[in-house]
C-alpha cells in the first residue's frame, strides 16, 4: 500500500497493491497495521456502508457534527465516481478548501477523509458501487451538509447540472456561508 498526501491537510490518497492474473484481480483494501505505520493514526472503523447509484447521482456534501464527526475510508468497488471532500476544520490551514479525485474499479484508489470534512460524490459510470468505512456510528440527529452547488466552493462536478440526480434532502442543504 502506498500512502500519499493530498492538497488538504490530513486527507490521504491510498493506493493498494493490485495483483492481476488470468483469474482476475486481488487487492488488500485495508490493513490496520499498515495504516497505522503509514499515518500514525490508531483508528477503529466501526461501520461499513455501501451505496449503489446510477449515472448522474450526486450524493453530498455530507458530514456529522461534533463528537459524532466521522473519519472515512472510501473506495469504489464497481464503476467510477468523482469524489469530493471539503475541509471544514476552522483551525486547519486548508479550511474551506476542496479536493476531488476519480475513484474507480480500475485504479482501485482509496481516500482517507479525516473527521471534520464534508464528503460527496457523483457517479460517472452507468452504475457505481461505493464503499466506505467509518470510525463513528451514523447518528441521524447530527447529520448536516452543504449544498452541492455552493457558490463559495464553486465545485465543478464535471456533469451537466440539468442531468444531476439528487435526493430532496440534498437539494435543501445550506450554503457554507450559512454554516460558518
Amino acid at each position: 500500500m502506498q500512502f500519499h498526501k493530498t492538497p488538504l491537510q490530513d486527507c490521504l490518497l491510498i493506493i493498494p497493491e493490485v495483483f492481476k492474473d488470468h483469474r482476475g484481480v486481488f487487492l488488500e483494501s485495508y490493513h490496520k497495521r499498515k495504516f497505522f505505520e503509514a499515518t500514525g493514526l490508531e483508528i477503529e472503523f466501526v461501520q461499513d456502508n455501501q451505496s449503489v447509484s446510477k449515472r448522474g447521482v450526486l450524493r453530498g456534501l455530507h458530514f456529522q457534527l461534533g463528537e459524532f464527526a466521522q473519519a472515512k475510508l472510501v473506495r469504489v468497488i464497481h464503476g467510477e465516481v468523482m469524489d469530493v471532500v471539503v475541509d471544514l476544520r476552522p483551525d486547519s490551514p486548508t479550511f474551506k478548501k476542496t479536493y476531488k479525485i476519480i475513484l474507480n474499479d480500475q485504479n482501485h484508489h482509496q481516500l482517507y477523509i479525516p473527521q471534520g470534512f464534508a464528503h460527496g460524490f457523483i457517479t460517472l459510470s452507468e452504475t457505481s458501487v461505493f464503499s466506505y468505512k467509518c470510525d463513528r456510528f451514523y447518528s441521524p440527529g447530527t447529520e448536516s451538509g452543504i449544498i452541492y452547488n455552493d457558490p463559495e466552493l464553486a465545485i465543478d462536478w464535471n456533469f451537466p447540472e440539468e442531468d444531476l440526480i439528487l435526493s430532496e434532502k440534498d437539494t435543501k442543504l445550506p450554503t457554507l456561508k450559512q454554516i460558518f
